[in-house]
């Protein structure tokens, strides 16, 4: 598993892996549970869960405070929406949200940015109904619900008992059964009744789809100078200034290139000409690129090739099988799923207006 940490400026980050699943949607057996004998231990008291003041706005609900939800059982879920991790533990918080409604769980969605664009409350309730997130979500653009909990990682649950204590934490993806069982003790601890005893079943769907670890080697890496690694165009990067690039005939794996007239700056790369490319040497199954148009309204009509050629079946999600697809809004953008045998491969993808930012590959 890939986990996204943050260093204290979140400017920094590191990969920590382990074995996980993700998936998209709760399959329906009566109940959407896979039933499994629940097993009780005991879990320790971390410390009493910090206020929530610190957000900035809300979405789906009017502010909440800890002391409006003593007596429920919280989950907390710190993410960011271009976060490839969080969105592939989305499913599980989705579904736990729903199916423990009743019994008294209350799911907090603490939306914490890591890209400037992300910060804009519009793009979060965009992206919030664009992904059902429909649970109540703390607007955490200041960071400073992250700073109370000492947070560092997108995405980070918080089990929170019915007094107000953490009693659980899970960073990163995995762990989905373990973390259900929590919320289960924890409700029986309350009080609830009725709560079942089986554990959500997910499958994989999309963007939201499990990575596929056993051939992913290929670690998450950024198109910005403050934290990219491996840029490999010709005579190196400039930062803030317009410049042409080139890039090599070749890429060693987990290298990447620009070509074309591009301004580097610290959190992206923006195109200033049009035909400007990015190339990456990967080894995954999934490639995802964080792109924002110059503006909304303003989209960007790009290309993709692979080794050179359309993707064929092997496209993503956000474009068809030649390639083509457009950057209409600032988000992450699924380019390439393959559907057959992993290998090291090379993207390539043209922009055919200027404008346009790179911030992030991440793979899976």
């Amino acid at each position: 598993m890939f986990i996204m940490r943050a260093s204290p400026l979140l400017l920094a980050a590191s990969l920590a892996i382990a074995a996980g699943t993700a998936g998209n949607t709760v399959a329906d057996d009566r109940r959407g549970m896979k039933q499994m004998a629940p097993t009780a231990t005991q879990l320790p008291v971390e410390g009493t869960a910090p206020a929530l003041d610190g957000a900035t706005g809300w979405l789906n609900a009017q502010p909440l405070t800890m002391a409006d939800l003593r007596g429920k059982v919280v989950v907390v879920d710190f993410w960011t929406y271009t976060c490839i991790n969080w969105l592939r533990s989305l499913p599980y918080v989705r579904a736990w949200a729903d199916h423990y409604r009743d019994q008294g769980l209350v799911v907090i969605g603490v939306h914490s940015p890591e890209f400037s664009f992300e910060k804009n409350v519009d793009n979060v309730r965009r992206a919030a109904t664009d992904l059902k997130v429909d649970y109540p979500i703390a607007i955490d653009s200041d960071h400073a619900i992250w700073r109370a909990f000492r947070n560092q990682y997108w995405p980070a649950l918080y089990f929170i008992d019915a007094q107000g204590r953490i009693r659980h934490h899970q960073f990163g993806e995995g762990e989905y059964e373990r973390s259900e069982r929590v919320i289960q003790q924890l409700l029986a601890e309350a009080g609830s009744t009725g709560v079942p005893s089986g554990v959500a079943f997910v499958d994989g769907r999309g963007i939201e789809a499990a990575a596929d670890w056993d051939s992913l080697r290929s670690p998450e890496n950024y198109v910005g100078y403050a934290r990219g690694e491996n840029f490999s165009s010709i005579n190196g990067a400039t930062l803030g200034q317009p410049r042409d690039y080139t890039a090599p005939e070749r890429l060693r794996l987990n290298h990447w290139a620009l070509a074309g007239n591009w301004t580097m700056t610290e959190e992206f790369a923006v195109l200033n000409q049009a035909d400007g490319r990015i190339s990456y040497r990967f080894h995954a199954r999934d490639l995802h690129l964080v792109l924002a148009p110059p503006s909304r309204g303003q989209p960007v009509r790009f290309r993709v090739r692979i080794d050179g050629a359309p993707p064929g079946n092997d496209h993503g999600v956000d474009i068809d099988a030649e390639g083509w697809g457009s950057v209409a809004e600032p988000r992450l953008y699924q380019l390439i799923r393959q559907r057959g045998g992993i290998r090291d491969r090379t993207f390539e993808i043209e922009f055919m207006a200027p404008g346009v930012r790179a911030y992030a590959f991440t793979f899976g």
